[in-house]
């Protein structure tokens, strides 16, 4: 497996929507483990394939906590939200792509998804809570969006604003720091 570099704001090819994986084999499943020790070593609970450069529709997922021990991955291939509910919940995101930079961000609270799994068999899930909640963060990145498209005109184009200037000197640029909910 290897560490593949995270693309970061202002980088333009975050906002690509990516393509349907056609045929899960050796060189996705060798993708998706790369995107894993990558979204561990970063460290984050979430991954999407155009993170990393590649405009494929996958996502690599670990909501457990590092210090209970087990591992719990989730591989989602060309995954779908078919249900939402209308009840919302607000949580303080973050992104590996806009580092160092977190808000509250309302979503639906539950969702049922459809994906592949690494076999490359239809399954599908219901979330809720944290997991809900980073399945339409990656899922949103599928479409070319970031969490920051959920905030005032004003904020996002600060935090854009920041990100370029950082580009342009070679840094990274966070917003403010607060610890991830």
């Amino acid at each position: 497996m290897a560490l593949l570099p995270i693309l970061t704001l202002p980088d333009p090819r975050l906002r690509q929507i990516s393509s349907p994986v056609e045929r899960v084999d050796a060189k996705i499943l060798k993708l998706l483990d790369d995107m894993l020790e990558t979204m561990y070593e970063a460290p984050g609970v979430g991954l999407a394939a155009i993170q990393v450069g590649c405009a494929k529709r996958m996502v690599t997922i670990d909501t457990t906590k590092k210090d209970e021990g087990s591992r719990a991955p989730l591989f989602l291939i060309n995954p779908e939200v078919i249900w939402a509910s209308e009840e919302l919940s607000t949580y303080n995101e973050g992104c590996l792509s806009v580092p160092e930079y977190f808000e509250d961000v309302q979503r639906p609270a539950r969702v049922r998804v459809r994906h592949l799994d690494r076999l490359g068999v239809m399954q599908e899930f219901d979330a809720d809570g944290l997991l809900a909640t980073v399945v339409q963060h990656e899922l949103e990145h599928l479409e070319g969006g970031l969490f920051i498209d959920h905030l005032s005109r004003l904020k996002r184009e600060r935090v854009v604003k920041k990100f370029t200037k950082a580009a342009r000197h070679g840094a990274r640029a966070p917003e403010r720091q607060t610890e991830d909910a």
